[in-house]
């Protein structure tokens, strides 16, 4: 029997929800479109029809919602200290962290030239595809499930998180590492500008008494400054941590 154009196999899916998300899917095409890249059904119009980003927005929109509700309910922290523990659970870094913990990169059906991306970008591939599950979830099993599912797999981070006070502004965090370590002030600089004016990356190294400390990337030169600031305080604190063993 000839099989219809769009057909998936979703047994694999079914394993993944079964066994590492705890939930059966009723309609597991819905986890298989989660888990499909705009770039795959560019390449395969013929047999893919459907991608993950009206799911990743649906998803982006639930996980705002819980971890919001979930803060304002057990902390009585003003509102600027729960925006940034927010912004610290919700930040591509520990989305990708969450969905790598998942193990369900071999699942994302990628076309041949976003497989072969830098590692930056399969890290928000995955972030946006957790996203996107979560999104499958909710409409499954709604608010209840993917509420449950957001906290084992994002909520649980937030104690580390407030311990390790990765939560505060990474310029700032770094300012006053380097300032009582070096008695230095960061500086940032432009490593590297690539694509079109419209959508400019930029790579910048932040620089402590000369001395490269961190690089980091974005598509603004604020979001690339932050990123080499979390990378100069990781640095500072693996430096640390080799003087005291």
């Amino acid at each position: 029997m000839t099989k219809p154009p769009f057909y998936v196999d979703v047994a694999p899916y079914q394993v993944f929800a079964r066994e590492r998300l705890g939930i059966e899917f009723k309609d597991p095409q819905l986890l298989v479109t989660a888990l499909t890249h705009r770039s795959y059904v560019n390449e395969h119009k013929k047999t893919a029809r459907e991608h993950n980003e009206r799911l990743e927005f649906l998803g982006d929109a639930v996980l705002e919602l819980v971890v919001t509700e979930y803060l304002y309910k057990h902390y009585d922290e003003p509102e600027g200290i729960l925006t940034s523990w927010r912004s610290a659970l919700v930040r591509t870094e520990s989305i990708a962290a969450a969905g790598q913990a998942l193990e369900f990169d071999h699942l994302i059906r990628l076309s041949r030239g976003e497989k072969r991306g830098s590692q930056r970008a399969r890290q928000q591939i995955t972030a946006n595809t957790f996203e996107a599950i979560i999104g499958a979830i909710y409409l499954e099993r709604g608010l209840p499930e993917a509420r449950r599912f957001i906290e084992q797999h994002i909520l649980a981070t937030l104690p580390e998180i407030l311990t390790s006070g990765s939560w505060r502004d990474p310029k700032s965090r770094l300012q006053e590492v380097a300032q009582s370590t070096d008695g230095e002030t960061p500086q940032y600089r432009v490593l590297e500008e690539s694509g079109p004016d419209h959508d400019k990356f930029f790579t910048l190294g932040v620089y402590v008494k000369g001395e490269l400390m961190g690089r980091g990337g974005g598509h603004s030169k604020q979001v690339a400054q932050q990123e080499a600031a979390r990378a100069a305080i990781a640095k500072y604190a693996a430096k640390k941590a080799a003087e005291t063993d």
